[in-house]
């Protein structure tokens, strides 16, 4: 098995490379690449303009649809990103975009899509979900919730 890249690959990571040179290594410092603390958690100061520019580049969310604010881009696309940015200690993603952005994608309306996926992505909403539940701990897949009609609605129940 040869994992060389491919000559779109190589031009791909050549890109991604002086992207990364551009928007996350400009001012860094010597004692930043000395700093082993740098990488796991990168100064709050630069890591925002850095996932800006990701969004703006749609590679915040590289396997999203274009349509939906991400890059659309292939697997080997993304594990070539994912990889010279963990190479440089860039961080890659906002916290839980992909675990509801998905879902939204998927099952959420058109307004719904419109309303949530764009400030996602700017950073602008932070999603979070609980993972300890009465009656379950973490195991998410033993909640249990009730739905009552009420007239043309349904009344939702369960415990948080």
């Amino acid at each position: 098995m040869r994992f060389n890249d491919t000559p779109d690959l190589a031009e791909w990571r050549s890109t991604v490379r002086a992207f990364i040179d551009q928007h996350w290594k400009q001012g860094r410092t010597t004692e930043d690449d000395d700093n082993p603390m740098e990488e796991a958690a990168p100064d709050e100061s630069r890591v925002k303009p850095w996932l800006d520019k990701l969004a703006e580049n749609g590679w915040i969310a590289p396997a999203w649809p274009k349509k939906y604010g991400g890059a659309d881009m292939s697997v080997l696309e993304q594990f070539v990103l994912s990889q010279e940015f963990t190479e440089a200690g860039a961080p890659t993603s906002r916290q839980m975009l992909n675990l509801v952005g998905p879902t939204i994608m998927l099952h959420g309306t058109d307004d719904q899509k419109a309303e949530h996926l764009p400030p996602m992505l700017r950073g602008e909403v932070a999603w979070c979900q609980g993972f300890s539940e009465p009656g379950s701990g973490s195991d998410l897949a033993s909640l249990q919730t009730r739905a009552v009609r009420d007239g043309d609605d349904y009344v939702i129940n369960g415990q948080k």
